[in-house]
């Protein structure tokens, strides 16, 4: 093979490695918001597509025209430590009531190539006032228009809706607003990653509570693993192949490597680990992670993805953004001190300690409940990063934990500003998030 030959495979490789982690970070990829990143994916499209669906059993759709790529990210065992978060009050995760907001106004907007804010709220008003499982829609108190932005911002940063006049964000004020949209249909369809509609899974209202976790499942049944039909939970479980094992041992096994933090052993089922550890397992895995650019970090207690050029790090720890992401490295200290955990009131006079050691900082938390406030939050980003588990009533670290260590924490600089923390052996930014 020429040397240019060479050159030109080695930029290909490169390019495609780039592109796979950019669409682990980013799942849905639209021109508007990336150009460079949109135009690399779509002159890649064909490798890339291979890549997913032999790796991770993922479909990537492409479409140069509408400006838009999407990687459906299918997950096993479906939780809720990604949600949607909003555009305003501090990125707060989701509510339940924001949830229905959003199901019900990607319904109705399904059959709207334009409208305004006034007119879709009057749709979704109607909708939910049909509906007696769900409760009405009154745009007329402050609360039900924010939590309506929040749901229309949402759809904006996805390029489902655009504005066309006006800002969204004047709703919030009053329900008088004028403000137009464009809808792309076709993107708002593509948005749902589960491989069952759940119409498929239409239940009484009743029984949804009590069978919420098997419908979630239901949802994301694939059928090309075998056993029951996907579309019905009572039919009879058929023969799996070897064929069919192996697949879904493998997707399953990759699917956590590259979407998780840290894949731990422990928490690998027998035939999962048996596959990982295996000669043919062990050969996919390492391809795979070459073939994706990341560097691989395989320890006795489990795996860790290093991207060195941060593209698919969504999430980055440590980071000093936030004051619960501050508390939640300093807690890590006492953690790793404690193997047996440590109870909730022991994390409250943590964060207490804290609170006396930087009585400048963290004012949000400077209440009587604020300690138990802020070691709850930060328990929630130690969990959500794959470095603490729960144990009964106690919070533990997990190994991933122990890479972590102070060497130097002093006071801030000002009253606003977070106490200065440096760290030795910290996974870094680099990391897969």
């Amino acid at each position: 093979m020429s040397t240019l030959a060479n050159q030109l495979a080695s930029a290909e490789r490169e390019e495609v490695a780039r592109a796979i982690r950019l669409l682990l970070a980013r799942p849905l990829l639209t021109e508007a918001a990336d150009p460079t990143g949109f135009d690399l994916v779509r002159r890649r499209r064909d490798p890339l597509t291979r890549w997913f669906d032999y790796t991770c059993g993922w479909n990537l759709v492409v479409e140069p025209r509408r400006g838009y790529a999407r990687l459906t990210k299918v997950r096993v065992n479906p939780d809720g430590s990604r949600p949607a978060r909003r555009a305003r009050s501090g990125r707060a995760p989701f509510d339940r009531r924001r949830y229905v907001l959003l199901c019900v106004a990607a319904a109705e907007l399904l059959s709207m190539p334009m409208t305004t804010i006034g007119m879709l709220a009057d749709r979704v008003v109607q909708a939910m006032a049909a509906d007696r499982a769900l409760a009405g829609f009154d745009p007329v108190h402050r609360p039900e228009r924010m939590a309506f932005v929040d749901v229309l911002k949402l759809l904006e940063s996805y390029d489902v809706l655009r504005v066309v006049d006006g800002t969204t964000e004047t709703y919030v004020d009053s329900a008088e607003a004028k403000v137009l949209y464009r809808v792309d249909n076709t993107l708002l369809m593509r948005l749902p990653a589960a491989p069952v509609g759940a119409s498929r899974l239409a239940v009484p209202p009743e029984e949804v509570p009590a069978r919420f976790e098997d419908l979630l499942v239901g949802l994301v049944r694939e059928r090309r693993y075998g056993g029951a039909s996907a579309d019905d939970t009572h039919a009879e479980t058929t023969a799996i192949t070897d064929a069919q094992r192996n697949l879904r041992l493998r997707h399953s096994v990759l699917r956590r490597l590259f979407d998780d933090p840290v894949l731990y052993r422990a928490d690998l089922a027998d035939d999962e680990l048996a596959y990982v550890t295996s000669l043919t397992g062990r050969q996919i895995l390492r391809r795979s992670v070459e073939q994706a650019g990341f560097l691989l970090e395989e320890r006795a207690e489990g795996f860790l993805l290093v991207d060195p050029d941060a593209i698919a790090t969504d999430v980055r720890f440590p980071d000093d953004s936030s004051t619960a992401r501050v508390a939640a490295l300093l807690l890590l200290a006492p953690l790793c001190a404690t193997p047996a955990g440590l109870l909730p009131e022991q994390l409250a006079e943590a964060g207490a300690e804290l609170l006396r050691r930087f009585p400048g900082w963290a004012k949000a938390y400077q209440s009587e409940e604020g300690p138990a406030r802020l070691a709850d939050d930060a328990v929630r980003i130690l969990l959500d990063v794959g470095l603490a588990g729960r144990a009964r009533d106690r919070v533990v670290a997990r190994p991933a934990a122990y890479r972590y260590r102070l060497t130097e924490t002093t006071g801030p600089a000002s009253k606003n500003d977070p106490p200065a923390v440096t760290t030795a052996g910290s996974v870094g930014e680099g990391d897969k998030q």
